[in-house]
């Protein structure tokens, strides 16, 4: 009961701190935090910074007055949702979307899938796009997108045939062209309006065998 009430503590203390941050443009002091959280002492407060601090999640300069800073998450937690072919189109169900829930959440670096706000990932079936260096089995980090420039490796929903591809677009007259990165495989061209854009691709994770 003590560690859990603790833990609401610091939570507490945690969004004050980015309250008053967001409102008045600079880092509360201890003082503010003692107030504003309804805290017993200074100690107590400065507790729970030290506990913060210790946990990456804020840091201060030491000696220096209303120093507090967020430290902002390197990781971002993306969901595996499913299955996406690159090969031939494979069907896909419930019109398109792929599962609502997750089949793991996957845990990944800010360096290595950049500023997106909605992304996912899925899972690579066949070797359309080995000469990218996107082999079967590999997953794809998708920044969810309904546009994208032409070279673009996107997730495609073909909608007459209710079936999801992993190519690369672009727009030429009269049609799409659904390029595979290998010399094996044609192209696919389709019309305009069958073609819904799920994602781009903005990494690559491979799992090595042992």
């Amino acid at each position: 009961m003590v560690r859990g009430g603790t833990n609401k503590t610091r939570d507490r203390v945690l969004q004050f701190i980015r309250s008053f941050m967001a409102e008045k443009g600079y880092s509360p002091s201890v003082g503010d935090i003692v107030t504003g959280c309804g805290l017993s002492s200074p100690n107590l407060a400065q507790y729970h910074l030290n506990v913060l601090e210790r946990e990456g999640v804020v840091r201060r300069a030491p000696g220096v007055f209303r120093s507090i800073q967020i430290v902002q998450k390197a990781n971002v937690e993306v969901p595996l949702l499913g299955v996406i072919a690159a090969g031939a189109p494979i069907p896909v169900p419930e019109s398109g979307n792929w599962v609502e829930s997750a089949e793991e959440m996957l845990d990944l670096s800010r360096e290595l899938v950049g500023d997106g706000e909605y992304l996912f990932a899925l899972k690579v079936r066949g070797r359309s796009m080995i000469d990218a260096c996107v082999m079967d089995g590999d997953i794809v980090v998708m920044e969810a997108a309904q546009t994208a420039v032409d070279g673009d490796m996107v997730a495609v929903w073909l909608k007459d045939e209710h079936e999801v591809t992993l190519k690369r677009i672009y727009r030429e007259k009269g049609h799409i062209r659904l390029q595979p990165a290998n010399r094996q495989m044609e192209p696919l061209y389709v019309d305009p309006d069958n073609v819904a854009i799920q994602g781009r691709v903005v990494a690559v994770i491979r799992k090595y065998a042992r």
